[in-house]
């Protein structure tokens, strides 16, 4: 039975230039560490581009958070110790009062058409609702983009950021710790998401996906605009449990 569906955020709740935000993102955090640490902005940006890979590193055997690992990187990279008290606290101040700014512009960040909506139904039929982004970022950073999404994390169970899980899309253990930190297992959630590459776990771990875009991905139990996923959700749940009914009832005979 499906007792869940997760939600990926940027270009599936949130319509945004991503590529645009993360280049103001970044360019804003290297000129503060920058200034902090006496080194020229543009330097930042090669610890900051070597750290994310770090993360997205499909062979690693860590098991730190992907903050602690993001950290670790750029300490050892650029000297710059993240973690220190009054460091975290300017990066804290920055995310929590300059960030939920870069919305307009080239970044061009909107609520997507029908993604309320469709948080909407969910939370109607009843069933857990979550939120799995990509965990690259801090939990501040998550809810500004929320905030542009017309969406609240009062609206979901859980939302991933990179103090709350250990590995980032697609890899399989982020999805896994995910739902068991809601108690469930893969095969009970559903995922929605609008990336053929990180919304599919890898290896495959029995979550299946729900892809809101112009492709057709060969995993993909449906696909089309999030618009129509807001009216053809409870047929899609319906389908499910229908099918888990049916093969209960040709495992008992």
């Amino acid at each position: 039975m499906i007792k869940a569906v997760l939600f990926d955020l940027d270009d599936t709740l949130l319509d945004i230039n991503f590529t645009a935000f993360m280049t103001r993102y970044v360019a804003g955090l290297s000129g503060l560490l920058g200034r902090i640490a006496r080194t020229p902005a543009p330097v930042m940006g090669i610890p900051f581009t070597k750290a994310y890979l770090a993360l997205e590193n499909s062979n690693r055997s860590d098991d730190l958070t992907n903050h602690q690992l993001f950290n670790q990187e750029v300490n050892a990279l650029a000297g710059i110790p993240l973690d220190d008290p009054a460091i975290a606290d300017a990066v804290d101040f920055y995310e929590r009062e300059v960030v939920p700014t870069m919305h307009g512009g080239i970044v061009a960040a909107r609520p997507q058409r029908g993604g309320h909506r469709a948080v909407d139904v969910v939370h109607e039929l009843g069933l857990t609702c979550a939120l799995a982004t990509n965990p690259a970022f801090s939990e501040a950073c998550v809810e500004a983009r929320m905030g542009w999404a017309d969406v609240s994390p009062e609206d979901f169970s859980l939302a991933s950021n990179w103090d709350n899980t250990h590995r980032l899309k697609p890899n399989a253990r982020f999805y896994q710790e995910f739902v068991n930190t809601l108690g469930l297992t893969c095969d009970e959630c559903l995922m929605v998401g609008n990336d053929s590459r990180r919304d599919f776990p890898r290896p495959d771990c029995g979550l299946r996906t729900i892809y809101v875009g112009h492709a057709w991905p060969r995993r993909a139990v449906w696909h089309g605009p999030m618009s129509r996923l807001a009216r053809e959700l409870p047929n899609i749940i319906r389908r499910f449990d229908g099918e888990e009914a049916n093969r209960r009832d040709m495992a008992s005979l």
